[in-house]
């Protein structure tokens, strides 16, 4: 396995530990607003996908646009949930630490919800100004605009880019960009699920569950590109 030149990180269920967190919030929120969606309905659903996928959904069960009230909502609701019980990831800020490739970070999330994230778990150092979200591209997860737009300012090329992801839109994403797809399901969302058989029905080219595998296998790939 050629090294890779660039590592893409997914952050909602792949750096934190937050996608029960923020799906919870986005239940409690769509129930106040008349929507029945039980929890499973709604990771299923926006698991890994952009806010707007949310209003879609809003629209088309209510006919009407959603209120930015429910923006504001949801924005007060995950904070708290995230300020209270939000983790990193187990072993992800020692592999940040070793990591001698490249990185980035590309999220579906919006660019203040992820720099609240990293600063309450103290990974915000390990990424600076290498965070790429949906707001900066025309078409979210499972699109590859996302990914294409992280590599093409890194200046790397797709084909040597590594995305580590812990959704379906996600990897179909990465895929889509020409980019190797690593997939996560390390995360609580997926203590009850078949994670692993998700993500490679979606295309994910290996499945891992904890991050110390990962950093195992990425110096196993460094190791075989440098020999090359």
């Amino acid at each position: 396995m050629a090294a890779f030149d660039l590592i893409i990180f997914d952050c909602d269920g792949v750096l934190i530990d937050s996608e029960v967190l923020a799906c919870s919030a986005v239940h409690h929120q769509l129930r106040q607003h008349g929507i029945s969606l039980d929890l499973a309905e709604v990771m299923q659903r926006f698991l890994g996908r952009s806010l707007a996928e949310v209003a879609r959904h809003y629209e088309a069960a209510l006919g009407r646009a959603m209120p930015e009230i429910f923006v504001t909502d949801l924005r007060r609701d995950i904070e708290t949930a995230f300020s209270s019980g939000l983790e990193a990831m187990p072993h992800i800020e020692k592999l940040l630490q070793a990591l001698e490739i490249p990185h980035c970070l590309a999220s579906s999330s919006d660019l203040a919800r992820i720099k609240f994230s990293l600063n309450l778990v103290g990974l915000s150092p390990y990424f600076e100004s290498r965070i790429f979200t949906a707001g900066m591209v025309a078409h979210a997860k499972p699109a590859p605009d996302l990914f294409l737009l992280a590599a093409a300012t890194m200046q790397r090329e797709p084909r040597r880019c590594l995305v580590i992801e812990d959704s379906a839109s996600g990897v179909t994403a990465g895929k889509a960009a020409g980019m190797s797809v690593w997939g996560f399901v390390g995360g609580s969302h997926y203590k009850d699920r078949d994670g692993a058989g998700h993500l490679l029905a979606a295309g994910a080219d290996r499945v891992f569950t904890h991050m110390s595998e990962i950093e195992q296998a990425l110096q196993f790939a460094q190791g075989a590109g440098h020999g090359q």
